[in-house]
């Protein structure tokens, strides 16, 4: 079959012309595109359960360039699960620096525990139950049950995203998921599921680069909000400074911001099982 390049894919499909020719067409041209242009990732080199879910918290929300040297740390540190699941959060917390969204960080070292403790220390492959455990949704869950146990499942994410609506989707706006997952479905290489959506990612992270972003086109688009004098910021802030040594919450008041707001950010990582305060004295769990 002839090999066409990703701009000839604009002028030939769409969603209501998809035919086993034109999935075959597809496939082809993202498997040709991942043989000559495969990113290296060390998450990429095993199926090790455990390292691919450590390698999916991570990479929520963050670009896979600050991902690898703190995966490899993260894996030296605690490499497996019951590992991460018998050092204290501060110690976790201490490795996980520099990647933000620090809630991450505490979801990963309480779903350690739960496999442990429920699971005999294996991650379960059902997505189903992947979706029970803390800060994995469906997206988490079907990546790893692609890359670790090579399952032929049904997810998105951003990446996958911007190849579906650039290559199906032209010149429209607001698309669901709803609509893209059908065409996932039909276009799954259900014989290495793990390569293709390797492959999918690959090429979804080139098109971004390449040209404005297909994704902006998704109904799931939304600019992020600044990062300067956030919210999250300033929970960043405060979980630095207790990682130092528990501080009076005057302390962290007088370097993090006013009272009110250091304050309710402070109840909100007490009860997010963050820290504890005692005679307003902060500390980490």
């Amino acid at each position: 079959m002839k090999r066409i390049s990703h701009r000839s894919m604009d002028k030939k499909y769409e969603v209501h012309t998809l035919t086993p020719d034109s999935i075959k067409a597809f496939q082809i041209l993202i498997h040709d595109y991942y043989s000559m242009h495969s990113r290296s990732f060390p998450w990429r080199e095993t199926t090790d359960p455990y390292h691919i879910l450590v390698s999916e918290f991570m990479l929520q929300q963050t670009q896979t360039q600050r991902v690898t040297a703190k995966y490899n740390q993260f894996i030296r540190a605690f490499p497996d699960f019951r590992a991460l699941n018998e050092v204290p959060f501060k110690d976790v917390l201490a490795v996980w620096q520099g990647l933000g969204y620090n809630r991450r960080a505490l979801n990963l070292r309480k779903t350690a525990e739960i496999v442990v403790t429920r699971f005999q220390g294996e991650l379960p492959s059902d997505t189903a139950i992947l979706e029970t455990f803390p800060g994995i949704g469906k997206a988490t869950a079907g990546a790893i049950a692609a890359f670790a146990f090579s399952k032929p499942v049904i997810f998105i994410e951003t990446n996958i995203r911007a190849v579906f609506i650039h290559v199906f989707f032209h010149d429209q706006e607001n698309i669901r998921d709803t609509e893209i997952l059908p065409l996932v479905k039909e276009t799954l290489d259900f014989e290495n599921p793990r390569e293709w959506y390797y492959a999918l990612m690959d090429y979804g992270s080139m098109l971004k680069k390449a040209e404005k972003n297909p994704g902006r086109r998704s109904a799931r688009h939304h600019a992020q909000s600044p990062f300067e004098g956030s919210d999250r910021q300033i929970r960043g802030k405060i979980l630095r400074i207790l990682l130092e040594a528990p501080q009076p919450t005057g302390v962290l008041i007088r370097e993090c911001g006013s009272f009110q707001r250091v304050t309710r950010i402070i109840d909100q990582l007490e009860k997010e099982g963050f820290l504890r305060e005692v005679d307003s004295v902060c500390s980490l769990i």
